[in-house]
């Protein structure tokens, strides 16, 4: 475990390195640029047709979801661990500071996720079954062409292997620890066998997941549009409850987020130092937690039931700021401004050190909130990911193989709740390293693409 785990460190740091962080950065202020900065243009559109959608009664046709239930299940995929555990976990490694990094690699990806969801739409199919199936390897396949229809494939396979770590075993470890948290805060001195308990509600989760996912889109989209809205109203209404309690913090904590991006050591007594270690650790964790730049959440988008590819892209800029901008930044002032020791320097700070901070201000049985709002955030995204893998599933392998590989994929859920979690955080983010790839090679190749359709939608 320990040679894997070094491995893993060492194939994380060359994936997630300069040259990554430079095309990431680079892709997003290209498309920024081209947009004319869409995401500040057009931000009270994308807010108003989306918040808007919440209350409507709008029915997809068969094969599709409404245009709502597909940010919703795009929501569903981003918003979870990333937004706990990752968050967290950046801290953690890269300091007060990561979170400033954090908001850049937002700022341009609320551009780069518009762009990936309104080429999805643009580009998309109907399968067999009727039902429309796009994203990445969609639009890599019809954009650019056959002669780069080798990387559709290689992006649909790193996207299989990425949904097991990232949108799986990640997410179910996450759902573990704070049950078990919650137990521990409730009853400190009840005694239970952890293993045996994290294994069976491993298989709970497996269950659930493979009833879910198995219903088809259908059901997938009804049980998103109403679990997402629920929980990041909850969890933002008790996160601020933190701020508030604790708001003489707020000025200091803010001035550790901005001063701490260029000085680390300033604010983490030492122990992270470097300014590449915050700049890596806060746009690595960003890109996990609102996957602007991997384009899986274009694969959710594909299916709305939608002929206007703008519209559906603005939701993809909702998508980014409700996720890293509102949710992630409202994690990291629970955590900073509660006053809970953070573990500099550690691989190994999670769900814990959220929960810790949730605690430090409520009270032990605010670990029970705490448990329900991390098992909906993980599981929702557990459902999202099974629907992009089982789409990058369908077009390597067809149709035939997608129900084997869900049946597969919900098992998965077994393996994450007895796994060590500092692995599990550096296997996902080598393999969501991986799809970034092949994605932003079409993203810079179809950016004339996106202007276009841009200038075409708002001339009429």
């Amino acid at each position: 475990m320990e040679k894997l785990t070094t491995i893993c460190e060492s194939l994380n740091s060359f994936i997630w390195g300069l040259p990554a962080m430079i095309c990431i950065v680079c892709v997003g202020i290209l498309l920024t640029i081209r947009t004319r900065v869409i995401q500040v243009r057009k931000f009270p559109d994308s807010m108003k047709n989306t918040i808007g959608k919440i209350f409507s009664k709008e029915k997809s046709a068969d094969g599709s979801m409404s245009p709502f239930q597909a940010v919703c299940t795009a929501l569903a995929g981003t918003v979870g661990t990333g937004n706990i555990a990752g968050v967290a976990g950046a801290i953690a490694i890269g300091g007060p500071g990561a979170i400033f990094w954090m908001w850049c690699s937002a700022f341009l990806g609320m551009c780069t996720k518009f762009s990936e969801v309104t080429l999805a739409i643009h580009y998309r199919e109907k399968n067999k079954d009727g039902e429309y199936v796009g994203g990445p390897m969609y639009y890599i396949k019809n954009g650019l062409g056959k002669n780069w229809r080798w990387l559709a494939y290689l992006y649909a396979i790193f996207g299989i292997l990425t949904v097991f770590g990232t949108g799986n075993a990640t997410q179910v470890n996450t759902i573990v620890t704070s049950v078990n948290s919650a137990i521990s805060s409730l009853s400190p001195n009840y005694k239970y066998d952890v293993s045996k308990f994290s294994l069976v509600l491993g298989i709970f989760v497996a269950a659930a997941v493979a009833m879910v996912l198995l219903g088809g889109i259908k059901r997938i989209g009804q049980v998103t549009e109403r679990l997402v809205p629920f929980m990041a109203v909850l969890y933002v209404l008790f996160a601020l409850g933190v701020v508030v309690v604790n708001i003489n913090t707020v000025p200091y904590v803010f001035k550790s987020i901005f001063v701490g991006a260029f000085s680390p050591r300033a604010f983490t007594g030492g122990a992270v130092g470097a300014l590449f270690v915050s700049l890596k650790k806060g746009v690595s964790r960003g890109i996990f937690s609102n996957e602007a730049g991997l384009g899986t959440g274009s694969i959710a988008h594909a299916c709305a039931d939608t002929d206007k590819p703008i519209e559906q892209g603005l939701f993809g800029i909702f998508e980014v700021f409700m996720d890293t901008i509102v949710i992630c930044t409202l994690t990291a002032l629970v955590i900073l401004c509660s006053g809970v020791i953070v573990p500099y320097g550690s691989n190994d700070a999670g769900a814990n050190l959220t929960i810790s901070g949730f605690v430090a201000t409520y009270g032990g049985w605010v670990s029970v909130f705490t448990a329900v709002a991390m098992c909906c955030f993980a599981f929702s995204t557990i459902i999202g990911w099974g629907l992009y893998g089982s789409r990058c599933v369908e077009f390597v392998f067809g149709n035939k193989a997608v129900r084997p590989f869900l049946v597969i994929y919900s098992f998965i859920a077994i393996v994450g709740a007895t796994m060590n979690l500092g692995l599990l955080w550096l296997i996902a983010e080598i393999f969501n390293g991986l799809m970034v790839i092949p994605n932003l090679i079409a993203l810079f190749a179809l950016s004339g693409v996106v202007v276009k359709l841009v200038k075409e939608h708002f001339a009429e």
